[in-house]
């Protein structure tokens, strides 16, 4: 085991100030996140899109058709949040939502071709921050960072996908 690692292990037990928050994987994973959208946020505002919005058409250029409590999961989005979001993007032609044909209480969201434009003229931003922050990381690396993560979200999901 490296000496990061070990570190990391050892930390149970410790008060934050003896880890360190550049060992406190929390905030490092925070901070790296606050940077990704903030590198978003200028192209973000010449589209007229917001975080959640940018998270609500992302999501369905990926899973188009899913129930709104389960596009706030998927989108990190409050729901209250979301709802406001869903009336703004609908408004604006870049979603359209129907009730769910199986359950009466549920409704589900689909991107527009508009919506999926909008989407994809964000996404060389996107992917160029993306690609920054994996910038000298290996593919191995990469994979074993992705299972963590993996790993990491099924311990503290509260949903079941």
């Amino acid at each position: 085991m490296n000496e990061r690692v070990s570190s990391a292990v050892e930390a149970d037990g410790r008060r934050l100030g003896e880890i360190g928050l550049q060992q406190f994987e929390p905030y490092l994973m925070n901070r790296i996140m606050g940077r990704y959208n903030a590198l978003l946020r200028a192209d973000l505002a010449k589209l007229g899109l917001t975080t959640p919005k940018m998270r609500s058409l992302a999501v369905l250029s990926v899973i188009d058709g899913i129930v709104i409590n389960r596009l706030a999961v998927y989108a990190v989005v409050e729901q209250s949040t979301l709802s406001r979001t869903l009336d703004a993007l609908e408004t604006e032609g870049l979603v359209r939502r129907e009730p769910d044909p199986a359950d009466s209480r549920a409704t589900r969201v689909w991107i527009t071709p508009e919506g999926r434009a909008a989407f994809e003229t964000l996404w060389p931003t996107m992917r160029k921050s993306y690609e920054a922050m994996f910038a000298g990381i290996g593919a191995e690396e990469r994979g074993a960072f992705v299972a963590t993560l993996q790993k990491m979200l099924v311990n503290v999901r509260r949903h079941d996908f």
